[in-house]
């Protein structure tokens, strides 16, 4: 690509009619991915309508002709395709909220610039980061925990990053009350907290899944898209008496929770587990096995599926605030529609099935003996 070009901009929409450059009027993706294909960065790119990791991660399922053209081919090819599936009211929604964020950020003066570019060295605590480097099933398990089934547990953010991290987040709580912007709560269940991405957090949020969540969910959690996360929403919630108290039994809109806790001094507020489930069971019973309770620890992080049930009991005393970063896959997403059979990742499918078998080998054997 020309280096002279300005990289800053997108490039202008074109219509998917074939070109001599290999853009095809027939635009598909191939169903399975080039693993060994390098991407390309799209971080660079400004006003794009969908999230820069989901051009990358889509460039492994571009047809071979395609993996080596230049970017801005590659660009205009993908997002043809993405804005055959998006919806006008979801391109509407993006535009919005991208406005959203542009009041905020041109007017917010934040407080720890230095927490807006990742630092991994600054950020993380030095087993973490090692594990991470090494890459390997081994390295990620010999500084993790697995108390419960799918529940990984490990030391992961240095005191002074969770320290400055709370105080950029009061920062910005002030700068609401005191100019009455009225901001976008992390979810549905927190009236408390905010959403780090909407002031200026997208681009190091990014780069924390991409290059270090993303590499060990590979891992951890194949079946649910762990190796093809590419968009998030990462926030930060806050629990105390004058805060969310507890947080109601749920599931994330996510398939790979990252939760931080970030401090500072509390009692209670400990989370709960009780199985990971697909929609069809989300609401069905507990099995004894499936209970677990995880008490927090300012500076070390929980690493579950999005869909494992659970909730958080009450902060008794003090304040506590805890990081989340929600990993979501396009690619799952999408095959998930078509999905019927959920046995390699919920609690239900695979006892079902289980049950399904045994049925299965019974009547066998009922029909074998009596052929005797």
């Amino acid at each position: 690509m020309d280096g002279s070009q300005d990289r800053s901009k997108p490039p202008p929409q074109t219509p998917s009619t074939a070109n001599g450059n290999g853009v095809a009027s027939m635009m598909r993706l191939r169903l399975k991915p080039e693993k060994e294909h390098k991407s390309d960065s799209y971080q660079d790119l400004q006003q794009l309508e969908f999230s820069p990791l989901l051009f990358s991660s889509l460039e492994h399922y571009l047809p071979a002709n395609m993996l080596n053209v230049p970017r801005e081919l590659k660009l205009r090819y993908m997002r043809e395709i993405l804005l055959r599936y998006s919806t006008e009211g979801e391109r509407t929604r993006i535009q919005r909220h991208r406005e959203y964020r542009e009041r905020i950020t041109s007017n917010y003066q934040s407080l720890h610039e230095q927490l807006y570019t990742m630092q991994a060295e600054q950020f993380f605590v030095p087993s973490f980061l090692n594990a991470v480097n090494e890459g390997t099933e081994d390295s990620f398990r010999s500084i993790m925990v697995e108390p419960s089934p799918g529940v990984f547990t490990f030391e992961m953010l240095q005191p002074r990053f969770c320290e400055l991290l709370v105080s950029e987040v009061e920062n910005f709580e002030r700068w609401v009350h005191e100019t009455r912007f009225r901001i976008m709560r992390p979810n549905t269940m927190n009236k408390y907290g905010a959403v780090l991405d909407d002031f200026g957090f997208e681009t190091m949020l990014d780069k924390l899944m991409e290059e270090f969540i993303r590499p060990i969910s590979r891992v951890l959690f194949p079946e649910v898209g762990g190796a093809t996360l590419d968009s998030h929403h990462g926030f930060v919630v806050e629990y105390g008496i004058d805060r969310d108290v507890e947080l109601g039994f749920h599931v994330d809109d996510a398939e790979v929770t990252l939760n931080v806790c970030l401090g500072k001094q509390f009692t209670g507020g400990e989370l709960y587990f009780r199985g990971v489930r697909c929609d069809k069971h989300v609401n069905s019973e507990t099995l004894s096995e499936e209970v677990f309770d995880y008490p927090h620890v300012p500076g070390h992080a929980v690493l579950h599926r999005g869909r494992h049930r659970h909730g958080a009991r009450a902060t008794i005393s003090g304040r506590r605030v805890n990081l989340l970063l929600w990993c979501r896959s396009s690619v799952f997403r999408e095959l998930r529609k078509y999905q019927k059979d959920c046995s390699n990742w919920c609690g239900d499918c695979h006892r079902e099935k289980k049950e399904r078998q045994r049925q299965s080998v019974a009547a066998t054997k009922l029909v074998l003996k009596s052929l005797i």
